[in-house]
C-alpha cells in the first residue's frame, strides 16, 4: 500500500482521493483506521444511541458490534493503541485518547456483558464518561481526516463499501 506523501496528506487542509469524505490510502491501515473510527463515532454520540441503537434500527450494529469493530484487528484489549502509530492513528495524542475510550467502554461491557441489551449499557453510571472519551477520540480522528465529526454514524453496509474500494 502506498502512502501518499504529505503534500497531499489531509492534515494540511487538503484531501486525499476521498470515498464518502474519508480519505483513502492516507494511513497504511486505514481500513483499521475506518473501523476503529466508525465505532467510536457510534460510542461517542448519545442521540444516535437511543434513536438508533435502543430504538432498534437496522444497518448499525449494536453496542456490542461496536466495541468489536473497534478491538478486532487492532487488539486494543490487549496492548496500547500507540503501537499503531504511524500506521492507524496519526500521533500519540490520537493512540491515547482511543486508549482513554477503548479502556472505558471495555469496563463497562465486562461489568454489564457483551450480550447485554443495549440499555444495560447507556444506564450504567459510568457510560457518559465512556461517551465521552470516545467523543474525544472520534473528533480527533475525524479532524485529521477531514471530516465533519458531528455528521450522523454511516451504515455498516457504507463501512463495509467503503473499506472494500480503493
Amino acid at each position: 500500500m502506498t502512502v501518499q506523501s504529505s503534500e497531499k496528506s489531509s492534515r494540511r487542509g487538503r484531501r486525499s482521493s476521498t470515498m464518502g469524505g474519508m480519505p483513502l490510502n492516507d494511513m497504511p491501515w486505514w481500513r483499521w483506521r475506518s473501523n476503529v473510527r466508525s465505532a467510536l463515532h457510534m460510542l461517542s454520540d448519545p442521540t444516535f444511541q437511543r434513536n438508533v441503537w435502543l430504538a432498534g434500527v437496522d444497518g448499525f450494529g449494536d453496542v456490542t458490534d461496536a466495541v468489536y469493530r473497534l478491538v478486532e484487528d487492532t487488539w486494543l484489549d490487549n496492548w496500547s493503541a500507540e503501537k499503531y502509530v504511524g500506521t492507524i492513528f496519526r500521533d500519540s495524542q490520537e493512540a491515547q485518547l482511543v486508549d482513554t475510550a477503548v479502556l472505558r467502554v471495555l469496563r463497562i461491557m465486562h461489568q454489564v456483558g457483551p450480550d447485554a441489551p443495549v440499555s444495560a449499557y447507556l444506564d450504567h453510571h459510568a457510560w457518559p464518561e465512556a461517551v465521552h472519551s470516545a467523543r474525544d477520540a472520534h473528533v480527533a480522528l475525524a479532524t485529521s481526516d477531514g471530516d465533519d465529526p458531528d455528521a450522523a454514524p454511516r451504515t455498516l453496509e457504507v463501512l463495509r463499501i467503503m473499506t472494500r474500494a480503493a
